[in-house]
């Protein structure tokens, strides 16, 4: 056989690999555009110059997500003033179909500065069952996001608008992107602190079954604080 033939099947192998890397990649970014190309998002709270940044990547429709939400909290009440808080957008979608969109409807919100407010309404709001609200809305844009926008008192036009834009998909798929470059296994929520993972378990408290408690997060931050001093 001559090297054209070679050649050919060598280029027939790079073209499938291509086409399996493509469709991997996909398979948590529905919006279809990477987002290397563009900037993660910079949601903060807290202290914002402090030497503690715990990040948290969260998913919407994660109900994990939304047991450890009025935890996390309170932990932002407590340590206001000494941490910085960060979240970024894990949304994902292979087990959460809205999840997406919700994350869609806090950075759409987030272009009118309401972007921890709508975060907010999106776990106070979520059935951790699925079954009811936005989680199992075949519109939720129009379900239920919208009249959330306008109880934040922002300009629903807008919102609309910016809710699909490609601005806000390669935002979160930028997110997406900043995670995957943690080489951490896909779950949420997960976090971080100063780009460090913390074990959920630390996070948890020592009952039968296990839930994200005030004291275990204080003990954590309480740690990371005093090796900064």
């Amino acid at each position: 056989m001559d090297k054209r033939f070679w050649a050919i099947i060598g280029m027939i192998i790079v073209i499938f690999g291509g086409i399996i890397v493509a469709n991997n990649n996909k398979q948590e970014n529905p919006g279809g555009t990477s987002g290397k190309a563009s900037q993660t998002t910079n949601h903060y709270a807290g202290k914002l110059d402090s030497k503690v940044t715990f990040t948290e990547y969260g998913d919407y429709q994660c109900s994990a997500c939304k047991s450890f939400y009025p935890i996390t909290k309170q932990v932002k009440e407590k340590y206001g003033d000494r941490v910085r808080f960060q979240f970024r957008n894990l949304p994902l979608t292979s087990l959460h179909p809205n999840a997406f969109a919700g994350a869609r409807a806090a950075e759409a919100a987030d272009v009118q500065g309401k972007f921890w407010e709508m975060h907010d309404l999106l776990y106070e709001n979520q059935d951790p069952s699925g079954q009811t609200g936005w989680v199992a809305s075949k519109d939720p844009l129009s379900d239920y996001f919208v009249k959330y926008a306008e109880k934040l008192g922002l300009n629903t036009t807008t919102f609309k608008k910016d809710f699909g834009s490609t601005v806000v998909n390669t935002r979160i798929n930028a997110d997406l992107d900043a995670f995957k470059a943690t080489k951490e296994d896909l779950s949420t929520p997960t976090f971080f602190i100063n780009g460090k993972k913390v074990n959920s378990s630390l996070l948890l408290d020592n009952q039968i079954q296990p839930q994200p408690s005030l004291e275990a997060f204080s003990k954590v931050l309480d740690e990371a604080l005093a090796s900064t001093q």
